[in-house]
């Protein structure tokens, strides 16, 4: 019982990983919670896109709760502007991405239930992102892919 105890801590899994345009700071993985649940911190700053393309994901909510500035999430096609204390479910299968679209750094709280995404895939997304050049789309589809994102079909070119 005494290992156990040893294992409780507050932020087990501490890690930032970012690349300047965005930064995801882990407080805890499923390593830490027998797979129930991830819980990160996500930094944008202001003006910044996401670089990876909208997607859902069937195994697992994510839900994202306010704590600086304004963070859009697009969702199912709807803008949902999620600002301090404010909190959004994104349910399984709904295509979502997010954006900052002011000029000050939002910061949201994600919850992943259960805790099928942890810091291995942004480590390597973010390698994927810091290469040079434009992304790797294959590479990129095939990371989101095996982490259990499905990626949105591309809008048609016209």
């Amino acid at each position: 019982m005494l290992e156990k105890a040893n294992q409780i801590r507050v932020n087990p899994a501490d890690e930032t990983i970012g690349d300047g345009r965005l930064a995801v700071r882990f407080l805890l993985t499923g390593e830490q919670s027998n797979g129930s649940i991830a819980a990160f911190e996500l930094t944008v700053p202001g003006s910044q896109r996401l670089l990876a393309p909208a997607h859902s994901h069937d195994h697992y909510e994510e839900t994202m709760y306010g704590i600086e500035g304004v963070l859009s999430l697009t969702v199912d096609g709807q803008q949902h502007n999620i600002e301090p204390g404010q909190a959004l479910c994104i349910p399984r299968g709904a295509v979502h991405r997010f954006d900052n679209n002011t000029t000050e750094t939002a910061k949201v709280l994600c919850v992943v239930t259960s805790a099928a995404i942890g810091p291995e895939y942004f480590r390597e997304a973010f390698a994927i992102f810091s290469a040079g050049g434009p992304p790797d789309r294959a590479r990129l589809m095939d990371l989101m892919r095996r982490f259990g994102l499905t990626p949105a079909p591309q809008p048609p070119q016209g």
